[in-house]
């Protein structure tokens, strides 16, 4: 891979992706295509209304998530993954098959 260091993009991606929530946010947004708010809630335990929130609106500034509000009463509002944001799925599958070679990796260290 022949790229200069000061022209290096991955820094620009991991802020779009970086976060505790947002790999879990966009996996299950991947797997189950379109979510509701509060069943996004309860498939992450320990996420907070507001920290959800926010990932979501960060996430939906950039393109990678869309917001669906319907106009009833109770208000509906769904999340999907935009075209545009499918193109992460293939980067997060490879840092999830890297993670678990890593976590690999190093218990073998700990265990010589």
């Amino acid at each position: 891979m022949e790229k200069q260091a000061m022209a290096c993009k991955v820094d620009e991606a991991l802020e779009i992706i970086v976060g505790k929530w947002k790999p879990i946010i966009l996996l299950l947004l991947f797997e189950h295509k379109v979510m509701r708010f509060n069943e996004l809630k309860r498939a992450i335990p320990g996420i907070t209304q507001k920290m959800l929130t926010t990932q979501l609106r960060e996430l939906e500034e950039e393109d990678i998530v869309h917001r669906e509000i319907y106009p009833q009463v109770p208000p509906k509002v769904e999340y999907s993954i935009t075209e545009y944001g499918k193109s992460i799925e293939s980067v997060l599958e490879v840092m999830h098959d890297w993670s678990v070679l890593h976590l690999e990796h190093k218990k073998k260290l700990q265990n010589e």
